[in-house]
């Protein structure tokens, strides 16, 4: 998931900067991202559900047809985030009417990549948490009860994927172009403090940037009301 994003985040440029911008190739980017983004996440999703809810042995995925309704709650939270992120990328590919980089600087709705590594990122956090860092006092129930969330969280990036609340786009509004001294010494100690807490940082930055959008709606600033006739 996270080499997608890594990908996803250069292709666009890289295709603009070699001329090889084609109706093809956003097709099949966004098919791509369907499977990486979508797809695999909510994999992930039921997975961890599965070590906590399901028969036991480790191995199996809880499917639809079991009788608790907790796993199939979490199949439909699985697929209401996939056929999400198919509308997201669909909306995309109709409402981007230009492939210049001034038509990239701003997403309607979380992007595919940033819902899919907010997912990805709390789970990892989850089982690092529950196998790193708290193996040897882990409080009674965590694993289980934490994994709750995850799902919950599942959700709400579907809704925001095909909402109408702006995202910045980060590469292209903060990472490109030149850069004063204090903006590179910030980017390193983000980079140190990444590569040191790598799963709290990776999961808080996902997750920041996934309630970017609804913190920015709060704060957006609203046009004046227009004043009564007389």
């Amino acid at each position: 998931v996270f080499l997608g994003m890594a990908f996803d985040a250069v292709d666009g440029s890289l295709a603009r900067l070699t001329h090889s911008t084609s109706d093809l190739g956003a097709q099949l980017d966004s098919l791509a991202d369907v499977v990486t983004f979508g797809v695999a996440p909510a994999f992930m999703m039921l997975r961890l559900v599965s070590l906590y809810y399901g028969p036991g042995d480790g191995a199996t995925i809880l499917g639809p047809d079991t009788g608790n309704l907790y796993p199939r709650l979490c199949w439909s939270i699985a697929a209401i985030y996939i056929c999400c992120t198919a509308l997201r990328l669909a909306r995309f590919n109709v409402e981007t009417v230009s492939a210049s980089e001034d038509a990239h600087l701003w997403f309607k709705g979380l992007p595919s990549p940033g819902a899919g590594g907010a997912v990805a990122s709390l789970t990892l956090l989850h089982q690092h948490l529950v196998l790193v860092t708290w193996k040897a006092e882990l409080p009674a129930g965590f694993g289980s009860t934490s994994s709750l969330f995850i799902p919950a969280a599942t959700l709400l990036c579907a809704f925001a994927m095909v909402s109408p609340m702006r995202y910045p786009h980060f590469v292209n509004r903060y990472l490109k172009g030149r850069k004063s001294l204090p903006a590179v010494a910030a980017m390193l100690v983000v980079v140190a403090i990444g590569v040191w807490w790598f799963h709290e940082a990776l999961a808080i930055g996902m997750t920041g940037y996934a309630l970017s959008g609804p913190i920015g709606s709060l704060f957006q600033r609203r046009p004046p009301a227009a004043p009564d006739a007389a």
